[in-house]
């Protein structure tokens, strides 16, 4: 099978808990899960001149995925997150700003890898500054298979910016409530969670949308077939970079051609699994996994 190359665009960053920090940011979480896969993964963003940028660099670099797209900004410190886990480990965020990854600059260089990547992965957390948001927007001009994941952080988003960033994708991936909510700008109707879905990616013309519903699972539409898996019973330990690991899984199996019901199925199981383990990057084998799916 010919190897599939990704690129991730985005935020870059240390989480801080109350007890300790680890790096993160959706899009790294996602570059760094699919890169477990043996995908050919490259990360476009922006750290800080400083010890904090320089770790995550070297952390990305020895994980495999390529750093060569990572500026270096000489005015902007390195991506800062304050992290608060409620009882039943669901995190809320502190999200500084501005910071490196809010002034992507664009590139020649970009261009070149979109034109030979097959995925190209980005969200709506990095738009909350026109620097960025705008070199994305040229970015999208030559991705060949653009995957948007609705990440909604208020107050760093418009409604305006959301459907912008929908129109030109192919695959969308919505937890349920950012679901309801972009149904509800584009004047869906719906309760039900599969009318809603229907409608949304009739209005926007898109061909696979997935949906996360925590510990019910998820839902993914494609090519107008439902696909379901209803989750997993675990003990959450904390759900940071569940969603990210489940749409990196999910997107590594469709490309695999294994088809829609077995991405939807590793899915829901890799982001258990991370649910269940300390921190967004956990690692997992195979074999570890098929286990888990397979007790």
């Amino acid at each position: 099978m010919k190897k599939i190359k990704a690129i991730c665009f985005g935020e870059v960053l240390f989480d801080n808990f109350p007890t300790h920090s680890k790096i993160g940011g959706a899009p790294l979480n996602v570059a760094l899960r699919l890169q477990s896969y043996g995908v050919e993964v490259s990360m476009v963003s922006s750290v800080g001149d400083d010890k904090e940028g320089n770790k995550i660099i070297n952390y990305l670099g020895s994980s495999g995925v390529n750093t060569d797209g990572i500026q270096i900004s000489p005015n902007y410190g390195t991506g800062q997150v304050n992290v608060v886990l409620n009882d039943k480990g669901v995190a809320s965020y502190d999200i500084t700003y501005p910071v490196a990854w809010d002034k992507i600059l664009p590139r020649k260089y970009y261009e070149s890898q979109l034109k030979i990547s097959d995925i190209f992965i980005y969200g709506s957390l990095a738009c909350r500054d026109n620097t960025s948001r705008t070199t994305l927007k040229q970015l999208l001009h030559f991705a060949q298979y653009k995957v948007f994941d609705v990440n909604l952080r208020a107050p760093h988003y418009t409604k305006e910016l959301l459907l912008e960033l929908m129109q030109p994708a192919n695959f969308v991936k919505f937890n349920d409530d950012e679901l309801y909510e972009v149904a509800g700008y584009l004047g869906s109707k719906y309760n039900s969670m599969e009318q809603t879905i229907a409608f949304v990616a009739e209005k926007t013309q898109t061909e696979t949308i997935c949906v996360t519903k925590g510990a019910y699972g998820a839902v993914l539409y494609h090519q107008k077939i439902f696909y379901y898996n209803s989750g997993y019973r675990i003990k959450v330990l904390d759900t940071v970079g569940s969603g990210d690991s489940f749409l990196a899984s999910v997107i590594y199996k469709l490309f695999s051609g294994e088809g829609p019901q077995a991405a939807i199925n590793f899915g829901c199981a890799v982001g258990a699994m991370v649910a269940k383990s300390e921190g967004a990057n956990p690692i997992f084998t195979m074999q570890k996994i098929s286990r888990f799916m397979n007790p």
